[in-house]
């Protein structure tokens, strides 16, 4: 028969208190080690993610019977080209956008109300999530809200480069010799602010989920881009429209 002495006890729950003080302390270790990869990861990280699961909604099918009644169906034609016709207009169409550049030496050159409203319109056709077209075009002219939009974007930029984006992001743009000064905005005649809607409402008022609203609203943007290049052109002498994607 085993017999525990005193001493012996008092080893065992001193080897027991141990094995479950060095459990709980790899456990406070994983979790700060995890928090500390959480916070050092760009800020961008998290933005780009899609927001459509930040404001669940419990839709009902009978209340977006009144909306999708009221929209107008458009019925679907095209024109089916020859097979030659097909390989000249897609040459034709990437020879002109290779020539896009993405600049910061903006002409104050007047643009017609007609081709902004027109390169929007351009954009507004992109695909969207459920065709929620989650997405908000402003057009600023202003000379003083634009200078006051530069400031916001400044300040912020500066953060960008300071310290929010890491050392890697500013290395990667050296190269582009880029920095936080935004010049061109107050240069250029017009600012086309771009904003994403992470949700809308229907026409009872309830809150109506935007599914993909940030990929929606990025294919916009590169329509509206394509627009824009195909319109006036991308060369520096020739651009005259800045955009922001807020």
């Amino acid at each position: 028969m085993f017999f525990l002495t005193p001493g012996l006890v008092a080893v065992v729950c001193i080897l027991i208190a141990w094995i479950f003080k060095n459990a709980d302390g790899n456990m406070e270790r994983r979790k700060g080690e995890t928090r500390a990869r959480t916070k050092a990861r760009p800020w961008v990280d998290e933005d780009l993610k899609d927001s459509s699961d930040l404001h669940p909604v419990e839709e009902d099918a009978d209340d977006w019977q009144d909306t999708e009644e009221s929209v107008e169906h458009i019925p679907f034609s095209h024109t089916r080209y020859p097979e030659k016709e097909m390989v000249k207009r897609s040459q034709e169409f990437y020879e002109l956008l290779s020539k896009r550049r993405s600049v910061r030496f903006i002409s104050n050159e007047q643009v017609p109300m007609e081709v902004i409203d027109n390169v929007i319109k351009a954009a507004g056709t992109a695909p969207s999530g459920a065709h929620t077209e989650p997405w908000t075009f402003v057009v600023v002219k202003d000379v003083d809200v634009k200078h006051k939009i530069r400031e916001i974007i400044e300040e912020e930029e500066e953060i960008n480069y300071l310290r929010r984006m890491g050392r890697q992001w500013v290395t990667d743009l050296k190269k582009l010799r880029t920095n936080w000064i935004k010049e061109y905005l107050d240069t250029a005649p017009v600012l086309i602010l771009i904003f994403k809607q992470v949700h809308g409402f229907a026409a009872n008022g309830k809150r109506k989920v935007h599914y993909y609203n940030e990929i929606s609203v990025s294919i916009a943007c590169g329509i509206l881009l394509a627009a824009l290049h195909i319109t006036k052109g991308s060369l520096e002498e020739e651009t005259f429209i800045s955009f922001l994607i807020l």
